[in-house]
């Protein structure tokens, strides 16, 4: 096992933290001798008491010369240049000569956004769209101050929206294999490789200190412990920017990093993305921002706001936090940006109109589709008052002191920059070998009896699962897109999954591997890998009721090969840990794999031997999280009263040390998971677990609606993601000859008996079908029953959101009617129809329903 450790300034803050629980949180801020711009206007949150917060400051003076060069830059810019500076637009919504024409601070990329529009766009085209918004920035023509322009970009495991580049296992893998020195090494990777393709900034690192599992974010976190996200701070920061005080700090393989997001995101309530943390003010400091004092210390240049609220405050308005605590008590001499519109969430406020959220302190506006109308709005804000002068200098100033600092406004056009265009940087040997190295140490090893790991070389190994040979899903959400769905094996030019790393090792020793996604095989196997787990989500996507893990299928296959005597060993793929009790009793070892990337040779690594058997390379890594024993156990952390994992934090086996045994576990949860509670079927625009969404045309062709867009080949239907109450949270369906939308059910969903269940459809139709339509449910093998909802779509359109339930008996199916339903539907319609879909799903309600939407 290995223990964690607080550092000196977490173990200062707990003390601090612990006397400062009998004193008031809403004391006297400051005096008023020292009050800032921002300070100076009125206050509508709850104040804090920033005694409770560690003091640390980042470690630049202000340097003289610097200041006098943003006072001049200052000087001379007008207000629409200086309101342009705080603005953020996104490349899919803004050209180069707008981003000019609005003197725009910045753009980024989201998930979805890629030059031209085109999800696997080769490097050239993101190094020659950073030429363009930089060239056109700095063109001083008719007055312009001409300032260059910032690109940020999610690099969160590596240049991960980059067709080629190197891709690290998330964070929850790294933190389990609790070494800053590898952490560091991967920053510098990554930050070489952005600057391969022309951009200056990463949104990373994530210091969030997940407290409950079921966050659909929680493989961005390093560890529920916050003394491990204190060390890897830091570390990533120092990788991405160089350490300060060196020649190399901000250097020319070098971005400008994000500690992100300030603060309280991993740990809301019930997990809820972007809900609301409930904790007090010493747990806040302590837990959730532990990782903020060492990455401003390491002179960390960005700091993101967070979607949150805290005790109810959105945090994008809480001067409190923002400016109080944030600049004053941790001394963060940066600038803080805000996440994805997340300024529009702040009571009063809108996408396009919040000055509550600027003066509160947030500097830099990320408006990536409502920057024009925002701008517009933050122009007459400051003309009238609402927002003084002096806090948009104040803002913009920052954002200047950071351009500079990283060397911006000297710097040539993207491309004339050191390693520009460099591509064979970009997944380069060096690079995959520090990639494969950190998947080594992320496996952790849960059980092994027996000890049938590690596998001899020379043996006939059968590999099981369609996830064994899948870089996509091996390397989840945030890979290529924004969700990490679709992507097949062709668009990483240099990964490798898991199967080819087995291959490889398997056959340097003279042993065989058989592939067989279903497990089946012609001659028996020596041992069977069975690799499986959760599929790609990110964000609140990935938002979960409880932990079970249904493997369904997977799970009968294990019993299989456990029942036909064959060793059997399993590596799971998954973004937290998860309630797998019944797929631990049927395996002889289990291997934690996490989400490790784009080098699936590091699993064989350790797991395949030489010849003999001899491990070539042991487990090194130890749980980050604590394994709950079971699914509704959360939160599940180190230290509560109440603290009783199947695996504790810091577990985890080795072939030097040993594992210990396991022995039976209890699978009763499962049989009561879910019984009587109806069912999600689509949740927030996708296919719940268990389903899959794809577009039908008559003649046979089929689609896979996954990814941002989506269609048949004739465009007979359209599926388009896009916002409602966060980014693509719903899907926009567009009919231009007949075809269908269907839901499909898993091979293994077990239908549900329907009595006293509806048929909830949250949806909004914007354009009435021109022919009739209906909506049909799947009542079991070639049965299909249907209602004509034609009238109620027509009644519907134009009419914004609307929420139907309707009753399943009024879906005939025989005599007796629809007594049960595993899920499955279609919604058919021959042209004109647009309708778009949030959620569906079987709920036990009171509330009426009828037979019509």
């Amino acid at each position: 096992m290995t223990s964690f450790r607080a550092p000196l300034h977490l173990a200062a803050l707990a003390m601090a933290s612990t006397l400062a629980l009998g004193a008031c949180a809403t004391g006297p801020v400051t005096d008023a001798a020292d009050v800032t711009p921002t300070e100076a206007l009125t206050r509508t949150e709850p104040r804090v008491d920033p005694s409770v917060w560690p003091e640390s400051r980042s470690p630049f003076e202000r340097d003289a010369e610097i200041e006098a060069r943003v006072a001049d830059i200052l000087s001379r810019m007008t207000l629409e240049e200086k309101v342009g500076q705080v603005i953020q637009a996104d490349i899919g919504s803004i050209t180069p000569e707008e981003a000019a024409r609005y003197h725009l601070g910045s753009v980024l990329n989201g998930g979805n956004s890629k030059p031209g529009g085109d999800l696997h766009a080769p490097p050239q085209a993101w190094l020659d769209l950073a030429d363009a918004f930089f060239l056109a920035s700095v063109d001083t023509r008719g007055g312009r101050t001409g300032i260059p322009i910032l690109w940020g970009t999610d690099a969160v495991h590596g240049h991960n929206n980059v067709v080629g580049a190197t891709l690290f296992p998330h964070n929850i893998g790294l933190g389990a294999a609790n070494d800053p020195g590898l952490i560091r090494r991967i920053g510098e990777v990554t930050a070489l490789e952005v600057r391969v393709t022309g951009q200056d900034w990463t949104f990373a690192p994530t210091l969030a200190v997940v407290r409950d599992d079921r966050w659909g974010r929680t493989y961005e976190s390093y560890s529920e412990d916050p003394a491990l996200v204190a060390r890897y701070a830091g570390a990533m920061i120092e990788g991405l920017q160089g350490v300060h005080g060196t020649p190399d700090w901000l250097g020319e393989s070098h971005v400008i990093a994000t500690a992100k997001h300030f603060i309280g995101d991993g740990g809301t309530e019930r997990g809820v993305d972007q809900g609301d943390n409930r904790a007090d003010e010493a747990d806040l400091a302590g837990i959730h921002g532990a990782g903020y004092p060492p990455a401003i210390e390491s002179g960390v240049l960005s700091v993101m706001a967070s979607f949150n609220s805290w005790q109810g405050e959105k945090v994008h308005g809480h001067r409190g936090l923002l400016t109080d605590v944030l600049v004053q008590r941790l001394g963060f001499d940066g600038f803080v940006v805000g996440d994805w519109n997340g300024h529009g969430q702040v009571p009063g406020c809108t996408p396009v109109s919040c000055a509550q959220a600027f003066n509160a302190g947030v500097d830099m506006f990320m408006a990536p589709d409502s920057w024009r109308e925002l701008h517009a709005s933050l122009l007459a804000q400051v003309r009238s008052g609402e927002i003084p002068m002096a806090r948009l200098d104040e803002a913009v100033g920052r954002i200047l002191r950071v351009k500079i600092r990283a060397g911006l406004l000297d710097a040539p056009r993207p491309s004339q920059r050191p390693y520009a265009g460099e591509f064979g940087r970009l997944g380069s040997p060096e690079h995959r070998a520090v990639a494969r190295e950190a998947v080594r140490s992320s496996l952790v090893l849960l059980k092994n009896e027996g000890e049938v790991l590690p596998i001899a070389g020379s043996s006939r190994v059968l590999v099981v699962g369609t996830a064994a040979d899948s870089i996509g899903q091996q390397s989840g959400g945030w890979t290529l897109n924004w969700q990490g769905e679709g992507n097949a094996n062709s668009v990483f030019p240099n990964g490798q999954s898991i199967l080819g790393g087995i291959e490889d090792a398997v056959a340097q020793f003279g042993g065989e591997v058989v592939y067989s996604p279903d497990g089946t095989y012609a001659t028996r196997p020596d041992v069977a890998i069975v690799v499986f787990g959760e599929q790609p989500y990110a964000e609140f996507v990935g938002d979960r009721a409880h932990l079970d893990f249904d493997s369904g299928t997977t799970l009968t296959l294990l019993r299989q090969l456990r029942d036909q005597g064959i060793p059997t060993v399993v590596v799971f793929l998954s973004g937290r840990p998860m309630w797998v009790n019944p797929e631990l009793n049927a395996s002889q070892a289990f291997v934690a794999a996490w989400l490790p990337g784009s080098e699936g040779g590091g699993v064989a690594d350790v797991l395949i031997g030489d010849a003999t058997g001899k491990a070539r390379h042991d487990f090194e890594g130890r749980l980050s999280f604590s394994w709950p024993a079971r699914p509704d156990q959360t939160p599940l952390n180190a230290g509560a009263d109440d603290y009783a994992p199947l695996f504790p934090l810091g577990y985890g086996g080795s072939y030097a040390g040993g594992t210990p045994a396991v022995g039976a576990l209890d699978e009763s949860a499962a049989e009561s998971e879910g019984a009587g509670e109806g069912r999600d079927l689509v949740s927030a625009g996708r296919a719940a677990a268990g389903f899959s969404l794809v577009l039908s045309e008559d003649g046979g062709a089929r689609a896979n609606v996954s990814g941002p867009r989506a269609a048949l080949g004739s465009d007979a239907i359209v599926a388009v993601a896009v916002d409602r109450l966060a980014q693509e949270d719903t899907r926009r369906f567009e009919w231009n000859g007949p075809g269908a939308v269907r839901l499909e059910a898993g091979a293994n969903a077990v239908p549900i008996e329907t009595s006293g269940l509806v048929l909830e459809i949250v949806y909004a139709v914007d354009a009435a079908p021109t022919s009739p339509a209906q909506l049909r449910l799947d009542c079991g093998e070639a049965c299909r029953v249907g209602l004509d909802v034609t009238q109620g779509l027509g009644i519907a359109a134009g009419k914004g959101w609307r929420t139907g339930r309707l009753d399943l008996s009024c879906f005939a199916a025989g005599e007796d009617g629809l007594r049960s339903y595993a899920g499955g539907f279609e919604i058919e319609a021959d042209d004109g129809l647009v309708l778009t879909l949030a959620d569906v799903r079987l709920v036990a309600t009171g509330l009426s329903a009828g037979c019509e939407l």
